[in-house]
């Protein structure tokens, strides 16, 4: 299974500077004094060290840092590859319960995040929505803030991806996406470029289930989605999810549900019956 990124309560965070970009000059160095604040550290471009407390990390897009007050980094580049970094002083928001900081930023300040092409469009979004200067702007700019925190911790706390593990996730959401269609694991398999066997393992290794198990769930859910949200009957949404035979479809939701289909959908029309007045008609607008 996914492991569980550390950072379970994120904190609400309120911005100190501007979200700002720059792109480092050749001769730029950074010698910070202790800082004050926390400090976010992105980088979208170039090549450079970072040195803090002893240790030293090659930066590469994507590496993101988050310092603590008193930290002290230094940090140098490529002046041929120079660095294009994103970031923003901060704190959490005054009124938030008091919070260590290693509760704030990753016990060894620095991680890659994988997802280059989000990390940017955060930082965009970021800067963007703060550089309107009106309050949903601000507090979009601070969820911008708060999910890069969340992404660094997530890629500083959870096992590194192989690129066999990020197909196998992108499988799983096509199933998830489209329980309806035809799959079969030796067509899953073979997308992945693996044998099946592999591919089993490794999907059990990373969803808990194996991979038939995973379509007749995903199946399920948008059963139960369909029964309860629309008016389609249970043929149609068995027929809809590919079942030829309704029985058997019954069978499988009850099993998984603990319900029958038809006890789904009446439940719901009791659920969201209309208000009605005291003699019993609809009640309406006035």
């Amino acid at each position: 299974m996914t492991h569980r990124p550390a950072l379970a309560d994120p904190p609400r965070l309120q911005l100190l500077s501007p979200p700002t970009f720059w792109r480092c000059e050749p001769s730029w160095s950074w010698v910070s004094r202790p800082l004050p604040d926390y400090l976010l550290w992105c980088v979208l471009d170039g090549i450079g060290r970072l040195e803090l407390n002893g240790t030293t990390r090659e930066l590469t897009p994507g590496t993101c840092a988050v310092f603590a007050p008193g930290d002290a980094p230094t940090a140098s580049h490529d002046p041929r590859r120079r660095l294009l970094v994103f970031g923003m002083h901060f704190k959490p928001k005054s009124g938030s319960p008091q919070r260590p900081a290693e509760d704030v930023v990753p016990a060894q300040r620095w991680s890659d995040v994988p997802d280059r092409v989000l990390l940017g469009a955060l930082a965009r979004s970021s800067d963007t929505a703060y550089r309107r200067g009106d309050p949903l702007g601000l507090r979009q700019a601070e969820l911008c803030l708060e999910q890069l925190l969340c992404l660094i911790w997530e890629a500083a706390h959870s096992p590194r991806k192989t690129a066999a593990d990020t197909t196998i996730e992108e499988v799983a959401q096509g199933i998830r996406q489209d329980p309806s269609r035809d799959w079969s694991v030796q067509e899953l398999a073979a997308g992945a470029a693996l044998s099946r066997a592999q591919f089993t393992r490794r999907f059990i290794a990373q969803h808990g289930t194996p991979p038939a198990q995973y379509v007749i769930k995903a199946r399920i859910d948008r059963a139960h989605q369909l029964l309860t949200e629309t008016t389609m009957t249970v043929t149609q949404v068995a027929a809809a999810l590919g079942y030829t035979d309704v029985p058997y479809f019954s069978r499988q939701y009850k099993q998984r549900t603990g319900r029958s289909p038809s006890d789904s959908r009446r439940q719901a029309q009791v659920s969201f019956q209309p208000p009605t007045d005291v003699a019993g008609r609809v009640a309406g607008p006035e």
